[in-house]
């Protein structure tokens, strides 16, 4: 698995592949956290005006600690996480 993760304007949002197959991109309120069901093979990225990328990751798992991360330097307070 792979993650390219963006975020800006309120959102984040990941581009994933699996075994080298477009997983999806999947698109979340800035507060929330990501999900595997939140990914869709058909849904068209933001705008690359919109976005800052973040980086590229090995998991789910560590694109939410990143985000939690981010949160704390940035103030931003969060959903419980899942």
């Amino acid at each position: 698995m792979g993650f390219a993760l963006y975020i800006g304007k309120g959102i984040s949002w990941a581009r994933g592949t699996h075994e080298y197959r477009p997983m999806g991109v999947a698109i979340i309120s800035a507060t929330d956290y990501f999900r595997a069901r939140d990914f869709h093979p058909a849904r068209r990225c933001p705008s690359r005006n919109e976005q800052s990328f973040q980086g590229y990751f090995a998991s789910i798992g560590q694109m939410n600690d990143h985000l939690i991360a981010n949160r704390r330097r940035t103030g931003v307070k969060s959903i419980t996480r899942p």
